[in-house]
């Protein structure tokens, strides 16, 4: 198998096994409330300690991508993660449990960073949008990885399973470290010192990008922390169809991505996010204004158009904003998405409390607005990278 060939299937691997443990967590918690006594409100403070770990590690990654390189950092970050969930398996009390929360979001918001800014340079738009719904297949099987744990010996053996699981792709990191430097063109630790992090965010790209990408994933995760409330309190669905057209909601995201997958180098990265974004806005409108299946459908229609977003407009980083910066910049954009995905569910949940669940449908509507102009700017400031060298790589097409 070639080079390229056994990174590439190495890296699909990877984004399945880091969405496996994002979504253990809530399938956990009836059971770490009994073993260790807990009221509802202590699920905020592991929730906030892996969303911290995760912000961090953006902000750290360009660095360590310059150090370490990318074969580097994923070793490290996966060995953490490993760690962290053995350390979720063995914790004998909740004071020491939620504070490891803040190691595996470090080394998930790492291998996150590095594959991202590896795969946006080596990979074609439709590996990419194919990369990112293996996250969705990995987010799809931890649940049932733990409910099968929790239903036997225990959430302990779920974690375990878990952490063995990123272990062995730590393993495999190790064994590949050094392939993942590409000898032809700049590698990307060589482009990380090219410009530091100070210089990065003097790019006017970096912070168009950085606030596109805190309204789609604020947008995508609102929409997916909310929809269940907006469509039985304020739609008066039955539980079961609410939960019904939540989980389709998720679905459509990762069926999407499958999907548009075939067609991103087909219509063009630029073309595909601007369509995207015009779905976004009329499904974000028919949920909020159509009655009925109408609504229903926008909510479908919605996540089918979000689904190529995060992953199209991470593979233009590196031409939006200039190769030397792309380490850098890659590890801002998934803090801000990170930020995004998590401050703003928490906002209308807030507004929520205080106007009602309008709120719910007045911030989707504003977020996929404000998403659809964010890019338009985009899409009219030029491009920071000159053409490629002679001789670089070419992204993998197959």
């Amino acid at each position: 198998m070639k080079r390229e060939a056994r990174l590439l299937l190495l890296a699909y691997l990877a984004f399945i096994s880091l969405g496996l443990p994002d979504t253990i967590f809530g399938v956990a918690w009836p059971s770490l409330r009994q073993q260790f006594g807990l009221p509802p409100q202590a699920m905020g403070a592991a929730l906030v300690s892996g969303v911290s770990g995760y912000f961090c590690s953006g902000l750290l990654a360009g660095g360590l991508m310059a150090r370490l390189g990318v074969g580097g950092l994923l070793s490290l970050s996966s060995a953490l993660v490993a760690l962290g969930l053995t350390g979720f398996a063995l914790a004998p009390s909740w004071s020491l449990f939620f504070p490891v929360a803040f190691f595996v979001g470090l080394g998930s918001g790492a291998i996150d960073a590095a594959l991202n800014a590896y795969a946006a340079r080596h990979f074609s738009v439709r590996h990419m949008n194919w990369l990112h719904a293996s996250w969705g297949v990995g987010a799809s099987a931890g649940p049932l990885i733990m409910t099968a744990a929790v239903a036997g010996p225990g959430y302990r053996s779920g974690y375990a399973l878990l952490a063995c699981l990123l272990a062995l792709m730590a393993g495999a990191f190790v064994l590949t470290r050094r392939q993942w430097s590409q000898p032809a063109g700049p590698a990307p630790a060589q482009a990380a010192r090219s410009a530091t992090l100070q210089a990065t965010l003097r790019s006017r790209n970096v912070w168009l990008s950085m606030a596109a990408f805190f309204c789609y994933t604020g947008l995508e995760s609102t929409v997916g922390q909310w929809c269940f409330t907006w469509l039985t309190e304020g739609r008066g669905l039955p539980v079961a169809g609410a939960g019904a057209w939540t989980a389709a909601y998720w679905a459509s995201l990762t069926l999407g991505r499958i999907a548009l997958g075939w067609v991103a180098e087909w219509w063009g990265p630029d073309r595909l996010l601007r369509r995207a974004s015009v779905g976004v806005v009329a499904g974000v409108a028919l949920l909020v204004l159509a009655p009925g299946l109408g609504g229903r459908l926008g909510l479908l229609l919605l996540g089918v158009s979000l689904a190529p977003i995060y992953p199209t407009l991470m593979a233009r980083t590196p031409r939006r904003v200039g190769e030397e910066r792309a380490a850098h910049a890659v590890g801002l954009l998934v803090s801000s998405a990170t930020l995004g995905s998590a401050l703003l569910p928490a906002l209308v949940g807030f507004l929520v409390g205080r106007l009602g669940l309008g709120a719910i449908g007045f911030t989707a509507l504003a977020l996929g607005i404000g998403f659809a102009l964010l890019h338009e700017v985009c899409l009219h400031s030029p491009d920071a990278t000159a053409p490629p060298p002679a001789g670089a790589a070419e992204p993998l097409q197959g």
